[in-house]
């Protein structure tokens, strides 16, 4: 269920109010460029993608009607943008070797807040290297904190499949970093 004040502002931005889109649009851009940039690793996109998930919630704003949370309807659209995004860069796509589960976790999880920007640019090529259905799993797992249930929902997906793409994602990861531990050492 969504809070009080959100649905204040949901409304008020059906009823044409340009500053309560502001307020939303201030409100969770942030949250939006993240999801974007976690699977295109590209900073100028996922810009283009978040701008563009606040642009379509604006057109269709009028046909939310609040089963799911706002950030669960702003997740699908930034997802589904991003996985659009990822399908026409289709032939930079290619696939690497596995990644172990346990330290890939623990990594992934410190990478929002770890200062090291050598660590950084290792975690993004491991999560660009997994299948698009693991990666949006584990980025909005792990990345974005969200629970199992919210991603089911946000992928139109059983919590069980969600669960096994979490496993395979998170097993790939750790195999990658592993041997990109090895290329570095």
């Amino acid at each position: 269920m969504m809070a009080t004040d959100e649905q204040q502002l949901i409304l008020r931005v059906k009823e044409g109010d340009h500053e309560a889109y502001r307020v939303l649009v201030e409100r969770h851009m942030k949250h939006a460029y993240n999801i974007a940039y976690g699977f295109l690793i590209d900073h100028d996109d996922a810009e283009d993608i978040a701008q563009e998930s606040f642009v379509r919630i604006y057109e269709s704003i009028q046909s939310f009607r609040g089963e799911a949370s706002f950030n669960t309807w702003l997740y699908r659209i930034v997802t589904n943008l991003s996985l659009n995004k990822l399908r026409q860069r289709k032939n930079t796509n290619h696939r690497i070797a596995k990644l172990p589960h346990q330290s890939a976790m623990n990594i992934i999880s410190a990478t929002d807040d770890s200062t090291d920007q050598d660590v950084k640019p290792i975690i993004e090529r491991a999560l660009h290297a997994l299948p698009t259905l693991q990666r949006a799993v584990v980025i909005l797992r792990y990345l974005n904190g969200l629970s199992t249930r919210q991603v089911s929902e946000i992928l139109r997906c059983s919590e069980g499949t969600i669960k096994t793409h979490l496993h395979r994602g998170m097993k790939k990861m750790k195999t990658q970093l592993t041997e990109i531990k090895d290329e570095v050492i």
